[in-house]
């Protein structure tokens, strides 16, 4: 037995297929659809709805930052790496104060074996972004080693 929130889910997925097929070039109709896809845990039928969502115009910036954060995290679970670097990457150029793109491209270059990059990101946003005090007190040694891990003393 289905839990109702699936059962809801199902149902709008039916919809907005319907809606995507009558309005192929609609951006918001692919980012709905794509969003489906990606809650219900079919993330290959959600990709051809990212791509065309981020192909097209009239997208809110919002939901730019959203598709590209999703196509890109929808790669990385999918196994296809390299394509999930590139959209996070294009994400970041686009959006370069959004963690979250940040954190799932240092993600995708960790799968890629690009360790370094990943963790410079993720060390640059420990430091940017963290409240946390002792992180604070380190904030600028974190920040400097960010830039080189391989500095010693």
């Amino acid at each position: 037995m289905s839990a109702p929130e699936d059962d809801r889910l199902d149902e709008t997925r039916r919809h907005l297929l319907q809606l995507a097929a009558r309005f192929p070039d609609d951006a918001d109709v692919a980012y709905r659809t794509a969003c489906v896809h990606d809650r219900l845990g079919l993330e290959a039928e959600a990709v051809p709805f990212y791509e065309r969502c981020l192909a097209g115009t009239g997208l809110s910036d919002e939901d730019r930052r959203g598709a590209l954060l999703g196509l890109g995290s929808t790669y990385r679970v999918l196994g296809r790496y390299a394509r999930a670097v590139e959209t996070l990457r294009r994400g970041v150029a686009e959006y370069p104060d959004d963690g979250g793109l940040r954190t799932f491209l240092a993600m995708a270059l960790y799968n890629t074996g690009e360790h370094h990059e990943a963790t410079r990101i993720l060390l640059e946003l420990l430091a940017t972004t963290s409240q946390d005090p002792s992180v604070q007190q380190y904030r600028r040694a974190i920040a400097l080693y960010a830039k080189d891990l391989d500095t010693t003393v």
